[in-house]
């Protein structure tokens, strides 16, 4: 069971720690009396931190349990989607590319 945050592949790096901590949090918040949020809370709390470009994001927002971050800093742009956890996630999914920073 994992949480999935995706995140644009415009948003600073510095930000991203933030934007995810903050995608969490509301995330547990809006889904927190939801079965599999609640078995997810309950164990090791595993989250996915993955990048996408701006078409993938709007393509995301089809799907469904999710909740969409703003970013005040940057124009209150939509920068991140949080997902309920669950035990099995569209095929789309797993073809997602993990975040990394790119300024190393």
């Amino acid at each position: 069971m994992k949480m999935y945050i995706l995140i644009k592949d415009n948003v600073p790096d510095k930000l991203v720690p933030v934007i995810t901590a903050h995608a969490s949090l509301s995330c547990y918040l809006k889904f927190e009396t939801d079965e599999n949020m609640r078995k997810w809370i309950s164990g090791i709390f595993k989250k996915v931190v993955c990048v996408v470009n701006e078409a993938e994001f709007e393509n995301f927002k089809n799907e469904e349990n999710h909740i969409v971050l703003t970013e005040s800093s940057l124009d209150h742009r939509e920068v991140c989607i949080a997902f309920c956890p669950r035990e099995e996630y569209p095929k789309k999914f797993k073809f997602l590319k993990m975040w990394t920073p790119q300024n190393i």
